[in-house]
């Protein structure tokens, strides 16, 4: 966690350049399906998003130690 604050520093100040890694997808792609999600969402009953979130939170905590 130190290492990227370091990180982070030297990038402000310039000593290091801030490299961005290419996760090989196409931006506009990428664009689109951000575009489809919101557009589901909107048509979404607020019964079937939070139908959606509970099973989200479930499938999330599943496998959390306790």
């Amino acid at each position: 966690m130190i290492g990227n604050a370091v990180r982070v520093m030297r990038i402000a100040t310039g000593e290091e350049a801030d490299d961005v890694i290419d996760d090989g997808k196409d931006p506009a792609a990428k664009a689109l399906g951000a575009k489809g999600g919101k557009k589901r969402a909107e048509n979404m009953t607020p019964e079937r998003r939070a139908e959606i979130a509970r099973k989200a939170a479930a499938s999330r905590w599943k496998n959390t130690p306790k």
